[in-house]
């Protein structure tokens, strides 16, 4: 839909995304709470700048895979969104701020580094040239290629030599990342075939997952990213204290309130946070084993955030905007 000044009398939970399929779980858990929610998706559409937002709370689940189903253009559709509804004093979650970071590997590990969370040591380069050129730092290999606008582990690969990479990035079967920069990132030995990712809602720690990695690295929790039966995540306790604050932190510093911090540990346990995802998916099959809901509690969240917007001490001076 094309975004516009709406119902202003009638405040609802709006849902900002370009991937219908990933909504329906988080569509399910408003209904079952019986709480008023509208969906805006931004593939393509306009907004006049001379009106004002419909009044509410808006759930912002841009996608950087977005151009892999064909909107090329929803996240820059969402920026401008996002802005309109920042310079009205709207409640959003997962700011523009959280947009930039999704779109971006390259600004997440700045923004990781500057909240003392190591990342693995990456190169960034423009064209197939500059490319090879930063794998040779990474001598003899193994070596990781990847998009900096990703998402569900789409275009990630490993080489186990330099050669190896550079046949395949002078080669026919290079995909060019969609915003032409490709990072070129240290292999991190695992004593396991497997990573962890942090969930938190409300910028608070919910649980962890484990997700097997034997298959690839193509991630996705969604159901609808499914092939198979093997369970692949497997929800576990929880995370190192100190890391911890250190992602609550970072959160906090970059407008992201809901998201998935990824990281992995090498044979000497040290840690590396190597990815941010702030359109997180929860998979149905971990999550009934553990009993836990990931958009039960985000409907929670939400709901809880748009009582208080309506509440009479505070939610007149929010919605003035």
């Amino acid at each position: 839909m094309a975004p516009g000044a709406g119902e202003k009398c009638v405040m609802k939970i709006f849902v900002l995304h370009e991937n219908a399929a990933w909504v329906e779980p988080l569509r399910k858990a408003l209904a079952e709470r019986s709480l008023p929610f509208e969906e805006w998706f931004l593939d393509e559409g306009r907004v006049d700048l001379a009106s004002a937002p419909p009044a509410g709370v808006f759930y912002n689940r841009m996608s950087a895979s977005s151009h892999t189903r064909g909107h090329r253009y929803a996240p820059e559709m969402t920026s401008l969104v996002l802005a309109w509804l920042e310079g009205h004093g709207r409640r959003v979650v997962n700011t523009s701020r959280a947009l930039r970071l999704e779109l971006s590997k390259v600004a997440q590990y700045e923004a990781l580094k500057a909240c003392h969370i190591h990342t693995p040591r990456t190169v960034a380069a423009v064209g197939r040239q500059a490319t090879v050129e930063a794998a040779e730092a990474f001598a003899p290999g193994p070596i990781l290629l990847k998009p900096n606008r990703g998402g569900t582990g789409h275009g990630v690969r490993l080489f186990q030599t330099i050669e190896a990479l550079r046949d395949h990035v002078l080669g026919d079967a290079f995909e060019a990342p969609i915003d032409g920069v490709s990072l070129v990132q240290e292999y991190v030995r695992a004593p396991e075939p497997y990573i962890t990712r942090a969930e938190f809602i409300g910028g608070r720690f919910f649980y962890a997952v484990r997700v097997d990695t034997s298959d690839g690295f193509e991630l996705c929790p969604a159901d609808a990213c499914q092939v198979n039966d093997r369970p692949k995540f497997t929800i576990t306790g929880a995370i190192d204290s100190a890391l911890l604050g250190k992602y609550e932190a970072f959160l906090a510093a970059n407008g992201i309130e809901i998201g998935g911090i990824e990281f992995i540990a090498d044979e000497t346990g040290r840690v590396f946070t190597y990815d941010v995802n702030t359109n997180t998916n929860y998979n149905a099959d971990a999550e009934a084993r553990a009993k836990r809901s990931g958009m039960g509690e985000i409907a929670r969240f939400l709901g809880d955030e748009l009582a208080r917007l309506a509440s009479p001490r505070d939610g007149a001076l929010r919605l003035a905007g």
